[in-house]
């Protein structure tokens, strides 16, 4: 589900940096980031076209009867979205469509039904033809929502996303509080370090980590993230949301899978983040059509139980990470959170210490955290 519209993309970070510098830090936009041209977001594209309000009342009354028409049908089928969230859906897209010095006036009377002054011409950021198009995916491809209108809302961020790219899910903002709340606040010199986030998509943790790495900082030093990911989508996706967000001297993103583009910080880095695949393969065909149908598979399948990755990150944690950094990991529940933490304690003995299970915010064992002895 997309968030309301917040503010800003503003965020202060530090303006001089005192650590060292590893290989290509400088350069944070990577030869492989320019491979591909991320998309722009709707409601960062210019009102460049219009329509006349009878033409953009006539569009909504069938995005909105299209929608009803849903019912309860996707929540039986594979607990997709019903008719009211998908109406929900269309006011959102509505706002991200219409230019903003009108926007209210016009949504008010598309609300009302008010049909005054029908040849008024409406700014709009795309054409109706377009919305015909996209709003028919959304229903009858079920195209995700995030996808239609190019971007989600993530903590305090909006997040450029798009086909080829995880769209970052709420649950996954609590590693971004166990960063500041647990490993920041214990260890306060893990600001000042490198920090690595594996399998970044669209950046999101990334960024967040950094603008949390510059609130702890202390005086000129402040911490730096290498955002890794094997997908040229995501790695430009990623590349693009850093920008947007001013904080490209700090966030650089690296194409290459898990840790094999780390080679020059091995054994120094103050922490490691990841959401990575943990879908059993089994599960993928029963997952709502939007994930299953749309979101990259690289993202989703762990394998024949979920934990390849998983274990392939706990396998090389440990010689990434400095004395006392620090790592959080996300996994599927409860059952591979206690499997990641009894290899660790069986085949990594002595590695790490404090690791603890952490629960998302619906209450499920979701994450599994810990610091390198």
């Amino acid at each position: 589900m997309l968030k309301l519209r917040s503010s800003g993309l503003s965020c202060g970070v530090c303006a001089n940096f005192q650590i060292p510098i590893p290989r290509c830090f400088m350069n944070s936009i990577t030869t492989s980031s320019i491979d591909v041209k991320p998309k722009v977001p709707l409601y960062l594209r210019p009102p460049s076209f219009s329509a006349s309000l009878s033409e953009l009342t006539k569009w909504h009354k069938w995005a909105k009867n299209l929608a009803s028409s849903v019912g309860s049908s996707f929540i039986n089928l594979d607990n997709g979205p019903d008719s009211t969230l998908l109406r929900r859906e269309l006011n959102w897209l509505l706002q991200d469509l219409i230019e903003l010095q009108h926007r209210s006036v016009i949504l008010s009377r598309l609300e009302s039904g008010n049909n005054e002054n029908p040849d008024v011409s409406v700014a709009l950021r795309a054409p109706l033809e377009e919305m015909y198009c996209v709003w028919r995916q959304r229903i009858e491809k079920r195209r995700p929502f995030q996808y239609v209108v190019g971007c989600e809302h993530w903590r305090d961020l909006v997040l450029s996303v798009q086909e080829g790219v995880l769209i970052p899910r709420p649950e996954t903002e609590v590693i971004i509080d166990l960063v500041e709340g647990v490993a920041l606040n214990n260890v306060p010199e893990l600001a000042q370090g490198f920090w690595a986030d594996l399998g970044t998509g669209s950046g999101a943790i990334a960024i967040a980590t950094a603008r949390a790495l510059a609130t702890h900082a202390h005086g000129d030093a402040c911490g730096r993230v290498i955002a890794t990911d094997l997908s040229p989508v995501a790695v430009a996706v990623a590349t693009s949301n850093v920008q947007r967000y001013g904080l490209q001297d700090v966030v650089e993103v690296r194409k290459g899978s898990w840790f094999e583009p780390l080679k020059d910080v091995q054994g120094k880095l103050a922490g490691v983040l990841s959401n990575p695949p943990y879908i059993p393969s089994g599960d993928i065909s029963g997952l709502q059509a939007e994930v299953g149908q749309h979101e990259p598979i690289l993202a989703l399948d762990g394998g024949i139980s979920g934990t390849n990755d998983l274990l392939h990150l706990i396998d090389g944690v440990a010689s990434m990470l400095k004395p006392g950094g620090f790592f959080a990991f996300e996994t599927n529940g409860e059952k591979q959170c206690k499997f990641l933490v009894e290899y660790i304690e069986n085949e990594k003995p002595g590695s790490f210490r404090d690791m603890n299970i952490v629960s998302d915010f619906a209450g499920i064992q979701r994450f599994v955290m810990g610091f390198r002895r």
